[in-house]
């Protein structure tokens, strides 16, 4: 395929508008299920890449440090954690689509483990900070409900919501899947033609969210740790109380200190430490990658516009699969 390399480029760019800053994708949908948006944008945008890709190890490697470092320059409040997750998937992608075809089942295998991996992320990071504290609480109300309901039943609530929850997450991981492979015939299968738009005057900043990272994390501390208190001083009994709420509340407080001030600045400055000096590296590709933002950012919105006269699945479908091969075949008005 001739044009190979400038398709990868632009994917590598849309990989990182997706993981820096999402432009218009996360405005057109307005919903709470961003986690399994986001990822799934990348894993899709990364079997792209593996597609269109000869050496597909070395390609994504590539694209994983300059979405990486763009990432650390638009989005410097993202945690540690990001980082990992968007690493996961880029390394775990390249090594299934380097032994096995996007065919098979490899698709929906990427998908279920990245989407658990996620999950397991956001299930281990509540037990660090907040402790078994926060599984007894769920337990708590869970026992609480089931007396209202005259439920009986030796299945504990944090057994039954940790399983559900990671159950509708590797649902949505096959389903990912099962899309992203229509999404690769759809777009493979498109007329490979220039599309060329005038990008209007677009403020980069909107592209970052203005709300600080640690803002938001204070306010969900704030709301968990309240409803665990209360847990333990309502409903706790003889074996909990509110003296049980309080440890837990000033436990969590000292470890996301630890985190924010120690822990995670340090391995945040190892990061981006490695990555600054990839940066002269990739310095053109990373600035290729940016300076086709603006372009990107016109360029979803007209394909969302492009497909008002579909409803429902059916538009969401092609106008992903427009907006990613209109992306991929843009040319700059000057090209």
């Amino acid at each position: 395929m001739k044009n190979n390399k400038s398709i990868i480029d632009k994917l590598t760019a849309l990989w990182a508008l997706n993981e820096s800053g999402l432009g218009g994708f996360l405005h057109v949908f307005s919903t709470p299920f961003t986690g399994i948006i986001v990822g799934g944008i990348s894993i899709l945008l990364i079997s792209l890449i593996t597609y269109y890709a000869e050496n597909k190890w070395q390609a994504i490697l590539k694209a994983l440090l300059i979405v990486l470092i763009i990432k650390m320059a638009v989005s410097p409040y993202s945690p540690f954690g990001a980082y990992v997750a968007v690493s996961f998937q880029a390394l775990f992608g390249a090594l299934l689509f380097s032994k096995f075809s996007w065919k098979g089942a490899a698709l929906m295998v990427l998908g279920m483990v990245t989407f658990l991996e996620s999950a397991l992320q956001k299930l281990l990071i509540l037990t660090i900070v907040y402790g078994t504290g926060f599984w007894d609480a769920i337990n708590i109300y869970g026992a609480s409900v089931q007396r209202k309901l005259d439920f009986v039943s030796e299945t504990s609530a944090t057994s039954v919501l940790v399983t559900t929850y990671l159950l509708v997450y590797g649902i949505c991981g096959i389903l990912a899947g099962f899309f992203i492979k229509s999404m690769i015939k759809i777009i493979s299968n498109k007329k490979q033609v220039d599309f060329y738009l005038e990008p209007n005057d677009v403020d980069s900043e909107n592209m970052v969210s203005k709300k600080p990272f640690k803002t938001k994390v204070i306010w969900v501390w704030l709301i968990t740790v309240t409803i665990i208190v209360l847990a333990f001083t309502f409903l706790g009994g003889d074996l909990f109380g509110w003296k049980e709420g309080v440890y837990i509340m000033l436990r969590s407080f000292l470890i996301l200190m630890l985190w924010y001030l120690i822990i995670g600045p340090f391995l945040l400055k190892m990061v981006q430490k490695y990555l600054s000096k990839k940066k002269s590296k990739y310095q053109e590709d990373i600035s290729n990658a940016m300076d086709l933002f603006p372009y990107f950012r016109q360029i979803i919105s007209f394909s969302w516009n492009d497909t008002k006269h579909l409803n429902g699945y059916t538009r969401f479908k092609h106008f992903m699969a427009n907006s990613i091969s209109n992306c991929i075949h843009f040319k700059v008005p000057s090209e």
